[in-house]
């Protein structure tokens, strides 16, 4: 900007105050484009529609038009306003930032999947008698069903659930997960 630029615009302003309407339509006209590219130097993200910011200090400049010192510079007055409504539309916006998820889909690593090696599996049962044993590898490696288990073993569905949680208990004791379906092999 120079100084010619901002003799004009603080001429346009003037003239406005005094209520040469064709003066203020040039003067906001002119000075849109100055804070459009100002707000958009300004936001290097998304979440700020910069066009929201440009219309809320045009609206701001004709409320406060009269608070302008008419022996200033008119274009650091203007500047201001486009700030602090920049600031405004930011804190509006929180410190969240909005990114389209397809933008960063390929950073995201695959989910592992948590396997169990057969040799995991049976070192876990190992130590339960065989009963237990039978059931908890029935019920949780197998994926049976309690029912489905009771009439395999000719056991109640009640024999089942207890025989299930004092293997499962056991396991997690032995290796230290504290309680029972907190480990890789419990169900509740």
């Amino acid at each position: 900007m120079s100084g010619k630029d901002e003799a004009e615009f603080s001429r346009l302003m003037r003239a406005a105050i005094a209520g040469d309407e064709k003066a203020y339509a040039d003067f906001l006209r002119r000075i849109a484009a100055l804070i459009r590219g100002f707000v958009r130097r300004k936001i290097v993200q998304g979440g700020v529609d910069p066009e929201d910011v440009v219309q809320e200090t045009l609206l701001a400049i004709h409320v406060k038009r009269h608070t302008w010192r008419q022996d200033a510079p008119v274009l650091p007055w203007v500047y201001a306003i486009a700030r602090f409504k920049l600031i405004d539309a930011f804190r509006r916006r929180g410190r969240r930032i909005e990114i389209d998820v397809d933008d960063i889909a390929e950073t995201f690593a695959e989910p592992e999947t948590e396997t169990v090696s057969e040799r995991d599996i049976n070192r876990a049962l190992d130590g339960l008698p065989p009963a237990q044993r039978s059931v908890v590898s029935a019920v949780s490696v197998e994926g049976r069903s309690i029912g489905e288990t009771a009439a395999k073993f000719g056991i109640s569905e009640t024999a089942v659930r207890v025989s299930l949680h004092r293997g499962l208990t056991a396991i997690a004791k032995r290796f230290g997960q504290g309680r029972f379906g907190q480990g890789r092999f419990g169900r509740e």
